[in-house]
């Protein structure tokens, strides 16, 4: 677990703002930035993000509906969708991008903690939720 790993999860939770997680994602590279959309993507379907979630995605990341991100994930399969999402290249389409990964985490990983981790896990990313 590192830094990134731990800013994440907390964004998803919502322990930190959104605001501090776009400040910190502009302060990143662009290949950085790239390997931090990849690493959402991954985290969201092993979280299992499913189809359902898009619609609440988007409107916890505060995007409209005709924004690239939110029409992607309007659309398909949702773990093809999350790949075209973590690829998007224009700096503004990868900030809406973060937002709705983190979003799609947040939605995915709560029911996956409510289903399988409800009597106790060692998933450490659950224990900053139970701190």
């Amino acid at each position: 677990m590192n830094e990134r790993d731990i800013l994440l999860n907390e964004l998803a939770q919502v322990f930190r703002p959104m605001s501090e997680g776009i400040e910190w994602f502009d302060g990143l590279g662009r290949d950085e930035q790239s390997g931090v959309l990849l690493f959402l993507r991954h985290h969201c379907v092993q979280a299992r993000a499913a189809t359902e979630d898009a619609q609440e995605a988007i409107r916890r990341a505060g995007l409209r509906l005709t924004h690239t991100p939110a029409v992607l994930i309007s659309r398909g399969r949702i773990d093809d969708q999350l790949g075209k999402i973590a690829g998007l290249a224009p700096l503004d389409e990868r900030r809406k991008a973060f937002r709705l990964l983190i979003a799609v985490l947040a939605i995915a990983d709560a029911r996956r903690r409510e289903r399988f981790c409800s009597d106790g896990c060692s998933h450490w990313w659950h224990r900053l939720a139970d701190a």
